[in-house]
């Protein structure tokens, strides 16, 4: 175990330093220190990164109680008499914080039981291209040396330059879920995943919610159709969705309330509400890292410039995960580990070409995502047909009185094969995972219209789904 040295001058050596304790970074460096390397796992805040601290685990433990709610509300449709439903933040809270401890305390003993792995914890910069200085909050800076790094330093939100918005109390996705008390009228800067899972959860806590995106729909990346069903689902809910829609600035009102000003076409020039949640894109951290002094490019957004086999500028470091730009999700950053331990310990010659990147959006009904969309796929010029389904058709949805969304797949013409698909229902995210696997194993639309799947369940219907197969001018709902 390498000995600490706390001169500046002096630096402690290690094998490998991975700066940034996330969802890549934790378990690889576990897996290299069990290799017999001597690594130095760098952490300026918590163990286990965004996913654990900030991001799926905290949202994902709020939006069950969210569920629960509106499934309270609900029970008369199924023949349930409920009383008066009321949330209290401050249960739904102390429930959140203990699901993050137990999982964060788990990711810590992981790293602190690895025999040849140290912890470090404070906030690491480059001073050369083998060397770091990681900066404490109490006691002098220690210098460590390696021979290789991992850089795993993740993404923050992006706070826009809106005039007046750094003189208000104004939440991000981390400040959100410390409150204590659900507010009068939420408003929701960004139409993205962020804002969109926020914005419904809160609306069922209670909350008037109204949801501002710049663009011309929410959810950008999907196909207009998805995004249009997506937004009267929320609409349902009784959120008011914007789109087109510029916030300009913002002010806080002598009676404790905000007013924003909007420019849309069916924006109000004024806009009041009690808070304001910031969810308008994430940047990476990569400002205090100094990379220049270890000669590693960065993009023109800041991110680590990185090779398909996660290889910066200099040929020593290597990037993974939200830092690098890309996909920003905890799966994409575990698999950048896997491909760099099986890489460095195993010679594999692995990398991210042509890797399939599954994604769920948690409001309810999920949006499970996979491969091309209709839209990229015409960009790409394939010869396509289009499955399209609503979830008014699905045996299973009806019976548990969940019909909300859509069923679609994009499959090309020739070979039969699955290219991508949107699964915009009740257990999005798992039906989506189906068809990932066939992605994957290669089976075809057809194979999948003729197999038996047990009865009654959501997959059963991708029978009916394949059944749907028409050229995408003819594709309607």
């Amino acid at each position: 175990m390498p000995q600490h040295n706390n001169t500046s001058s002096d630096p402690t050596s290690y094998d490998v330093i991975v700066i940034g304790a996330g969802q890549g970074g934790g378990p690889l460096s576990g897996a290299l220190a069990r290799a017999g390397q001597s690594v130095a796992l760098v952490e300026r805040k918590h163990v286990g990164g965004t996913c654990v601290n900030e991001g799926c685990t905290p949202t994902k433990t709020m939006i069950a109680s969210a569920r629960v709610a509106h499934l309270a509300r609900r029970a008369g449709d199924y023949g349930v008499d409920t009383g008066e439903i009321s949330v209290d933040l401050e249960r739904v809270r102390a429930r959140k914080r203990e699901i993050v401890e137990s999982f964060r305390s788990g990711s810590r003993s992981a790293v602190e039981g690895t025999e040849g792995l140290d912890l470090v914890e404070g906030e690491a910069a480059f001073v050369d291209p083998h060397t770091v200085e990681v900066a404490f909050d109490d006691g002098p800076p220690r210098r460590l040396s390696a021979e290789r790094f991992v850089i795993n330093t993740g993404e923050r939100p992006f706070i826009p330059p809106i005039d007046g918005l750094d003189e208000i109390d104004y939440l991000t996705s981390t400040s959100i879920m410390e409150l204590d008390t659900v507010p009068d009228h939420l408003i929701v800067l960004g139409g993205g995943y962020i804002g969109l899972e926020f914005g419904q959860m809160f609306r069922r806590f209670g909350s008037d919610v109204t949801l501002i995106e710049r663009g011309d729909q929410i959810v950008y990346r999907e196909d207009a159709d998805v995004a249009e069903t997506l937004t009267e689902i929320l609409q349902d809910d009784g959120i008011r969705v914007l789109t087109s829609t510029r916030m300009d600035c913002t002010e806080k009102r002598a009676d404790g309330t905000l007013s924003v000003c909007l420019e849309g076409p069916d924006a109000p020039q004024r806009l009041r509400g009690t808070h304001l949640l910031v969810a308008a894109g994430r940047r990476p951290n990569t400002e205090a890292l100094n990379l220049d002094a270890a000669g590693v490019e960065t993009t023109e957004r800041g991110y680590v410039a990185v090779t398909d086999r996660l290889e910066t500028s200099a040929d020593h470091i290597t990037a993974i995960g939200d830092v690098k730009g890309g996909p920003a999700f905890t799966h994409i950053s575990y698999d950048d580990y896997r491909i760099v331990r099986d890489n460095w310990l195993e010679d594999a010659g692995r990398s991210i070409e042509g890797r399939l990147v599954p994604y769920t959006l948690f409001t309810d009904p999920q949006l499970g995502r996979v491969g091309l969309s209709e839209e990229q796929a015409m960009e790409q010029g394939r010869d396509v047909l289009v499955a399209k389904m609503p979830m008014t058709h699905v045996a299973r949805a009806l019976e548990v009185d969940e019909t909300r969304g859509l069923m679609k797949a994009v499959v090309d013409r020739d070979t039969g094969r699955i290219l991508g698909a949107a699964i915009l229902g009740t257990e999005g995210g798992e039906i989506m995972s189906v068809l990932q696997m066939a992605m994957m194993g290669g089976v075809t639309a057809q194979e999948i219209r003729s197999s038996a799947f047990a009865h009654p369940t959501y997959t059963e219907s991708l029978n009916n789904l394949f059944s749907n197969l028409e050229k995408p001018e003819a594709v309607t709902v």
